[in-house]
This record gives C-alpha cells, structure tokens and sequence, in this order.
C-alpha cells in the first residue's frame, strides 16, 4: 500500500508518522512539519505528518479540541502546500470522511471508534488508505475484522496501529506478540506516545508518562513495524492537551536515530 507517494508495508522502508497531537495554529503546524521534515531525511525516514483538527474524544468538556474541522483542514492543505508532505488526520463522524478526502492523504479510525460501519465505510468509500487505531479494549487479532470491513466496503489499503490496551482503570500496556499477529493481515505501525497514556487519569484530561516512549519504540522496531508514530511538543508539558506523553524534537531526533539503527539491524 502507499499513502501519496509513500510505500507502506511488504518489505518497504520504515515509515515516520508524526506531527502535533491536534493543530494549535497555522503557524505552529507550519514550524512543525518543516522541522519534522528537516530530521526525518536527516535520518532517511520517508515522513507522514499527522494533526488532528477537532478532537471529539475528549476527556472533559474543558479539554481542548482544536480549531474546528474546518479551519484544521486548511491548516493541513497549507501544511501539504508548503512543505509537500503528504498528510493524515481522523475523522469522528461518517460525514467528515468525504471532506477530510479532499485534503488529506491517509485517514485515520480512532481507536474509541473502529466498530463503528457507518464511519468505516464512509472512510473507505473516499478511497483513500485509513489507519486504523486498534482499540483499547480489543485484541490484536480482532482488528482483522475492521480490515475485512474495509475492504467489504473497497479499501484495500489499510494499515493497523497499536496504540496500547486497556489494563485495569488509568492504564495501558503493549503487548508485542501482537505486532507479530497484526502483521500478518495488514502492515502495522506502533503508536508509541498514545501507547503511554494513562486514560482519564488527571481531573480533566489524560496523564501519561514519556519516559516510556522511547522503550517501547526501540522494542518495536526490533520485533518489526512498518511505521513508527509519534506525537511532539515545543513544550510538552505546557501543551493543550496529552502533554504527558509528547516528546520535545531533540527527545524525537535522539530517538529516531535509535530505531532507524535497530531497524536496519532487524532487517539485515
């Protein structure tokens, strides 16, 4: 599968999705992405940037959401203007797939949201390649059957991203054996700044904990992914929402160097 010009899967370079958790402003998804640009072909990572625009799945109704699906979609049609980086965001309703179609190069199933028909195949009706964010509470190989309905419903090209699963209340683990499993239907990229989280479990929003992002990274690319999704803050800890598990540039530029190292290892 591609996603513009991007081969993803079957063997094809390790792919960088990163980008902000949800677009702040024009300006600062602008500096964003050309950094982000600038480090991943310092380190020979072909570049996916990735925001959101309206984060729908909040924890409070005092979270931030971003500026609105609108306005964040021609944030990403500057964002792809300016820098040519191809671009992915999520949609939450079957009637944003279509919209966010005209703009974007990949979309994406939240997590909370991959059972749900109507927005799977208004998704892959648009046909472009969705990702889809293996749920918290499902199990890796369940996902198989939100790719089988994308494809019922014409979209051969899927991707499956595991972003942690529910453990107890307020917290996630990664079980690697399921990389392998997922692997085996679809390609698979690992989420590891969502992987860290702990849902729900400041007053009014999610907590998590950074320091893991990298562990889990570098444990990935040793079993094997096909993309490596991360989320980056100039100031993580002042950031409008999932702080606690964005990494600053220089943490993602330290880290990149890591995983394209073990990588190349794993793939000989």
């Amino acid at each position: 599968m591609r996603i513009a010009d991007i081969p993803l899967g079957d063997g094809a370079p390790l792919v960088l999705i990163a980008g902000r958790n949800v677009i702040e402003s024009e300006a600062d998804a602008l500096a964003c992405a050309e950094r982000l640009q600038e480090m991943s072909a310092r380190h020979g990572l072909p570049l996916v940037f990735k925001a959101s625009c309206d984060k729908a799945n909040r924890s409070s109704q005092r979270s931030f959401r971003g500026p609105g699906f609108d306005e964040g979609l021609r944030v990403l049609a500057r964002v792809k203007e300016v820098t040519g980086l191809p671009v992915l965001t999520d949609v939450h309703e079957p009637h944003q797939a279509k919209q966010a179609a005209e703009v974007v190069d990949c979309l994406q199933l939240p997590a909370f949201l991959v059972r749900q028909t109507d927005l799977v195949a208004a998704c892959a009706h648009t046909g472009l390649p969705v990702n889809v964010k293996k749920a918290q509470f499902m199990a890796p190989a369940d996902t198989r059957h939100v790719v089988d309905k994308l494809a019922h419903f014409g979209c051969s090209e899927a991707f499956v991203t595991e972003r942690g699963a529910s453990f107890g209340y307020h917290n996630l683990v990664v079980d690697m054996r399921g990389l392998v499993q997922m692997r085996e239907f679809a390609p698979v990229c690992l989420d590891a700044t969502h992987a860290v989280q702990y849902p729900s479990a400041d007053e009014h929003s999610t907590g998590g904990d950074r320091r893991f992002v990298a562990p889990l990274a570098r444990a990935a690319a040793a079993v094997g992914i096909d993309a490596l999704f991360l989320e980056t803050h100039d100031d993580p800890d002042r950031a409008p929402c999932d702080g606690p598990s964005q990494l600053t540039a220089e943490a993602v530029d330290a880290l990149l160097g890591q995983v394209v190292a073990i990588d190349r290892a794993v793939r000989g």
